[in-house]
Protein backbone atom coordinates (compact mmCIF):
# COMPACT_ATOMS: atom_id res chain seq x y z
CA UNK A 1 0.00 0.00 0.00
CA UNK A 2 1.30 3.45 -0.89
CA UNK A 3 0.34 6.34 1.39
CA UNK A 4 1.33 9.76 0.10
CA UNK A 5 0.74 11.95 3.18
CA UNK A 6 0.41 11.62 6.95
CA UNK A 7 -3.38 12.15 7.04
CA UNK A 8 -4.36 9.89 4.12
CA UNK A 9 -4.23 6.37 5.55
CA UNK A 10 -6.26 3.32 4.50
CA UNK A 11 -9.10 3.85 7.01
CA UNK A 12 -12.19 1.76 6.35
CA UNK A 13 -10.60 0.07 3.34
CA UNK A 14 -7.66 -1.07 5.47
CA UNK A 15 -10.06 -2.39 8.12
CA UNK A 16 -11.91 -4.47 5.54
CA UNK A 17 -8.72 -5.86 4.04
CA UNK A 18 -7.38 -6.85 7.44
CA UNK A 19 -10.71 -8.44 8.37
CA UNK A 20 -10.37 -10.47 5.17
CA UNK A 21 -7.08 -11.83 6.57
CA UNK A 22 -4.68 -9.80 4.46
CA UNK A 23 -1.28 -8.59 5.66
CA UNK A 24 -1.08 -4.91 4.72
CA UNK A 25 2.32 -3.27 4.44
CA UNK A 26 2.04 0.49 4.15
CA UNK A 27 4.86 2.41 2.45
CA UNK A 28 5.36 6.11 3.29
CA UNK A 29 7.53 7.66 0.56
CA UNK A 30 6.72 11.19 1.76
CA UNK A 31 8.87 10.54 4.82
CA UNK A 32 11.74 9.05 2.86
CA UNK A 33 10.80 5.37 2.79
CA UNK A 34 11.85 3.58 -0.37
CA UNK A 35 9.13 2.02 -2.49
CA UNK A 36 9.67 -1.54 -3.76
CA UNK A 37 11.71 -1.71 -6.94
CA UNK A 38 9.13 -4.13 -8.37
CA UNK A 39 6.19 -6.23 -7.24
CA UNK A 40 7.96 -9.57 -6.96
CA UNK A 41 6.47 -11.36 -3.96
CA UNK A 42 3.58 -8.92 -3.60
CA UNK A 43 -0.01 -10.04 -4.04
CA UNK A 44 -1.61 -6.68 -4.85
CA UNK A 45 -1.25 -2.90 -4.93
CA UNK A 46 -3.34 -0.22 -3.21
CA UNK A 47 -2.52 3.43 -3.96
CA UNK A 48 -4.18 5.99 -1.70
CA UNK A 49 -4.99 9.68 -2.23
CA UNK A 50 -3.17 12.92 -1.51
CA UNK A 51 -2.69 16.55 -2.45
CA UNK A 52 -0.27 16.57 -5.45
CA UNK A 53 -1.38 16.46 -9.02
CA UNK A 54 -0.74 13.01 -10.50
CA UNK A 55 1.96 14.47 -12.79
CA UNK A 56 3.67 16.67 -10.18
CA UNK A 57 6.90 14.73 -9.80
CA UNK A 58 8.60 17.78 -8.27
CA UNK A 59 6.18 17.85 -5.33
CA UNK A 60 6.07 14.06 -5.02
CA UNK A 61 9.30 12.64 -6.50
CA UNK A 62 8.19 9.05 -5.87
CA UNK A 63 5.36 9.30 -8.44
CA UNK A 64 7.40 7.94 -11.38
CA UNK A 65 7.99 4.73 -9.45
CA UNK A 66 4.31 4.54 -8.48
CA UNK A 67 3.41 4.76 -12.16
CA UNK A 68 5.90 1.98 -12.98
CA UNK A 69 4.49 -0.23 -10.23
CA UNK A 70 0.96 0.34 -11.47
CA UNK A 71 1.93 -0.58 -15.03
CA UNK A 72 3.70 -3.68 -13.76
CA UNK A 73 0.71 -4.72 -11.64
CA UNK A 74 -1.78 -4.25 -14.46
CA UNK A 75 0.49 -6.12 -16.88
CA UNK A 76 0.86 -8.99 -14.41
CA UNK A 77 -2.87 -8.95 -13.59
CA UNK A 78 -2.25 -8.32 -9.92
CA UNK A 79 -5.20 -6.74 -8.08
CA UNK A 80 -4.93 -2.93 -8.04
CA UNK A 81 -7.08 -0.32 -6.31
CA UNK A 82 -6.37 3.39 -6.76
CA UNK A 83 -8.27 5.79 -4.52
CA UNK A 84 -8.73 9.43 -5.57
CA UNK A 85 -5.16 10.51 -6.42
CA UNK A 86 -4.38 6.79 -6.72
CA UNK A 87 -7.15 6.40 -9.30
CA UNK A 88 -5.89 9.45 -11.17
CA UNK A 89 -2.37 7.99 -11.25
CA UNK A 90 -3.81 4.70 -12.54
CA UNK A 91 -5.65 6.50 -15.34
CA UNK A 92 -2.69 8.73 -16.25
CA UNK A 93 -0.09 5.94 -16.12
CA UNK A 94 -2.04 3.90 -18.66
CA UNK A 95 -2.77 6.67 -21.15
CA UNK A 96 -5.76 8.58 -19.75
CA UNK A 97 -5.91 12.34 -19.17
CA UNK A 98 -6.35 14.00 -15.76
CA UNK A 99 -7.28 17.69 -15.56
CA UNK A 100 -8.04 20.38 -13.01
CA UNK A 101 -11.79 20.73 -12.49
CA UNK A 102 -12.84 24.07 -14.06
CA UNK A 103 -15.88 24.23 -11.76
CA UNK A 104 -13.73 23.95 -8.63
CA UNK A 105 -13.33 21.12 -6.13
CA UNK A 106 -15.94 18.48 -5.39
CA UNK A 107 -16.17 18.09 -1.61
CA UNK A 108 -18.56 16.48 0.85
CA UNK A 109 -20.93 13.51 0.65
CA UNK A 110 -21.95 13.03 -2.98
CA UNK A 111 -24.29 10.44 -4.57
CA UNK A 112 -22.87 7.90 -7.00
CA UNK A 113 -24.69 6.83 -10.17
CA UNK A 114 -24.42 3.30 -11.50
CA UNK A 115 -23.49 2.65 -15.12
CA UNK A 116 -24.55 -0.52 -16.97
CA UNK A 117 -21.13 -2.20 -16.70
CA UNK A 118 -21.35 -2.05 -12.89
CA UNK A 119 -23.92 -4.85 -12.88
CA UNK A 120 -21.34 -7.56 -13.61
CA UNK A 121 -18.40 -6.00 -11.78
CA UNK A 122 -16.99 -8.21 -8.98
CA UNK A 123 -15.78 -5.28 -6.83
CA UNK A 124 -18.31 -2.47 -7.32
CA UNK A 125 -21.30 -4.39 -8.59
CA UNK A 126 -23.13 -4.18 -5.26
CA UNK A 127 -22.86 -0.39 -4.84
CA UNK A 128 -26.48 0.82 -4.61
CA UNK A 129 -27.73 3.50 -6.99
CA UNK A 130 -27.38 6.87 -5.26
CA UNK A 131 -25.01 5.55 -2.58
CA UNK A 132 -23.18 8.41 -0.90
CA UNK A 133 -19.40 8.64 -0.96
CA UNK A 134 -17.01 11.13 0.62
CA UNK A 135 -15.31 13.43 -1.88
CA UNK A 136 -12.41 15.87 -1.74
CA UNK A 137 -10.74 16.47 -5.08
CA UNK A 138 -9.66 19.31 -7.34
CA UNK A 139 -8.59 17.12 -10.28
CA UNK A 140 -10.40 14.35 -12.13
CA UNK A 141 -10.01 12.05 -15.13
CA UNK A 142 -11.19 13.74 -18.32
CA UNK A 143 -10.54 10.69 -20.50
CA UNK A 144 -9.87 7.11 -19.46
CA UNK A 145 -7.22 4.80 -20.92
CA UNK A 146 -8.14 2.82 -24.02
CA UNK A 147 -10.26 -0.16 -23.02
CA UNK A 148 -11.12 1.12 -19.53
CA UNK A 149 -14.66 0.37 -18.40
CA UNK A 150 -16.59 3.15 -16.58
CA UNK A 151 -18.56 1.71 -13.66
CA UNK A 152 -19.85 4.64 -11.61
CA UNK A 153 -20.44 8.27 -12.48
CA UNK A 154 -21.69 11.31 -10.60
CA UNK A 155 -23.78 14.40 -11.10
CA UNK A 156 -20.65 16.59 -11.32
CA UNK A 157 -17.85 14.12 -12.14
CA UNK A 158 -17.98 11.76 -15.14
CA UNK A 159 -15.72 8.98 -13.89
CA UNK A 160 -16.28 8.11 -10.24
CA UNK A 161 -15.10 4.52 -10.75
CA UNK A 162 -13.62 2.49 -13.59
CA UNK A 163 -11.93 -0.84 -14.25
CA UNK A 164 -8.89 -1.48 -16.41
CA UNK A 165 -8.43 -5.06 -17.53
CA UNK A 166 -9.79 -7.77 -15.26
CA UNK A 167 -8.18 -6.73 -11.96
CA UNK A 168 -7.45 -2.99 -11.69
CA UNK A 169 -9.91 -0.44 -10.29
CA UNK A 170 -9.75 3.31 -9.86
CA UNK A 171 -12.20 5.36 -7.79
CA UNK A 172 -12.38 9.15 -7.59
CA UNK A 173 -14.20 9.15 -4.26
CA UNK A 174 -12.89 8.20 -0.81
CA UNK A 175 -14.41 4.90 0.42
CA UNK A 176 -11.85 4.86 3.23
CA UNK A 177 -12.74 8.05 5.11
CA UNK A 178 -15.39 9.37 7.49
CA UNK A 179 -16.05 12.87 8.82
CA UNK A 180 -12.90 13.06 10.95
CA UNK A 181 -10.64 12.91 7.92
CA UNK A 182 -12.82 15.35 5.99
CA UNK A 183 -12.65 17.77 8.94
CA UNK A 184 -8.85 17.53 8.93
CA UNK A 185 -8.76 18.25 5.20
CA UNK A 186 -11.15 21.18 5.66
CA UNK A 187 -8.79 22.63 8.25
CA UNK A 188 -5.84 22.55 5.87
CA UNK A 189 -7.57 23.05 2.51
CA UNK A 190 -10.64 25.04 3.56
CA UNK A 191 -9.31 28.51 2.68
CA UNK A 192 -8.53 27.41 -0.88
CA UNK A 193 -11.99 25.82 -1.21
CA UNK A 194 -13.71 28.97 0.09
CA UNK A 195 -11.66 31.13 -2.28
CA UNK A 196 -13.32 29.45 -5.28
CA UNK A 197 -16.81 29.51 -3.81
CA UNK A 198 -16.86 26.12 -2.09
CA UNK A 199 -18.22 25.30 1.35
CA UNK A 200 -15.76 23.19 3.35
CA UNK A 201 -17.84 23.42 6.54
CA UNK A 202 -20.88 22.20 4.66
CA UNK A 203 -18.78 19.36 3.25
CA UNK A 204 -17.79 18.24 6.74
CA UNK A 205 -21.40 18.45 7.92
CA UNK A 206 -22.66 16.43 4.94
CA UNK A 207 -20.17 13.63 5.54
CA UNK A 208 -20.93 13.62 9.27
CA UNK A 209 -24.65 13.32 8.53
CA UNK A 210 -24.01 10.57 5.97
CA UNK A 211 -21.68 8.57 8.21
CA UNK A 212 -24.11 5.73 9.07
CA UNK A 213 -24.74 5.17 5.38
CA UNK A 214 -21.03 5.42 4.55
CA UNK A 215 -20.27 2.74 7.13
CA UNK A 216 -23.10 0.59 5.78
CA UNK A 217 -21.79 0.70 2.21
CA UNK A 218 -18.02 1.02 2.63
CA UNK A 219 -17.33 -0.27 6.16
CA UNK A 220 -16.35 -3.70 7.44
CA UNK A 221 -19.71 -5.37 6.76
CA UNK A 222 -20.61 -3.13 3.87
CA UNK A 223 -21.36 -4.30 0.37
CA UNK A 224 -19.89 -1.38 -1.53
CA UNK A 225 -16.55 -2.99 -2.30
CA UNK A 226 -16.37 -6.56 -3.46
CA UNK A 227 -13.70 -8.97 -2.31
CA UNK A 228 -11.22 -10.29 -4.84
CA UNK A 229 -8.44 -12.74 -4.09
CA UNK A 230 -5.14 -12.49 -5.92
CA UNK A 231 -5.57 -15.95 -7.35
CA UNK A 232 -9.10 -15.28 -8.63
CA UNK A 233 -10.07 -15.09 -12.26
CA UNK A 234 -11.09 -12.03 -14.20
CA UNK A 235 -14.80 -12.15 -13.58
CA UNK A 236 -15.89 -13.59 -10.26
CA UNK A 237 -15.23 -12.10 -6.90
CA UNK A 238 -16.08 -11.50 -3.30
CA UNK A 239 -15.53 -8.35 -1.14
CA UNK A 240 -12.47 -6.29 -1.98
CA UNK A 241 -9.54 -5.59 -4.19
CA UNK A 242 -5.85 -5.45 -3.41
CA UNK A 243 -5.83 -8.74 -1.57
CA UNK A 244 -3.79 -11.74 -2.24
CA UNK A 245 -2.65 -15.25 -2.15
CA UNK A 246 0.20 -14.42 0.17
CA UNK A 247 -1.51 -11.61 1.98
CA UNK A 248 -0.87 -8.41 0.15
CA UNK A 249 1.51 -5.69 1.13
CA UNK A 250 0.63 -2.34 -0.37
CA UNK A 251 1.98 1.17 -1.50
CA UNK A 252 0.41 5.33 -0.84
CA UNK A 253 -0.80 9.03 -2.01
CA UNK A 254 -0.36 12.91 -2.66
CA UNK A 255 -1.58 16.39 -4.18
CA UNK A 256 -0.43 20.01 -3.24
CA UNK A 257 -2.67 22.47 -1.46
CA UNK A 258 -5.65 20.43 -2.60
CA UNK A 259 -6.59 17.01 -1.53
CA UNK A 260 -7.25 14.16 -3.96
Amino acid sequence: MIQHEPDTGPGLVGERLREAGLDLRVHHPWRGEELPADLSGWAGLLVLGGAPNCEDDAAAPWLPRVRRLIREAVGARLPVLGICLGGQILAHALGGRVVRRPQGPEVGAVPLRRLPAADADPVLGAVPEGALAAQWHWDQAETLPLGAVPLLTGDDCPYQAFRIGPRAWGVQFHPEVLSGAIADWADSDGPAVRAVGGDPDGAVASVREAEPGLRAVWGGDGRGLGHRRAGGGGGGGHPRSGGGARRARAPVRANPGARE
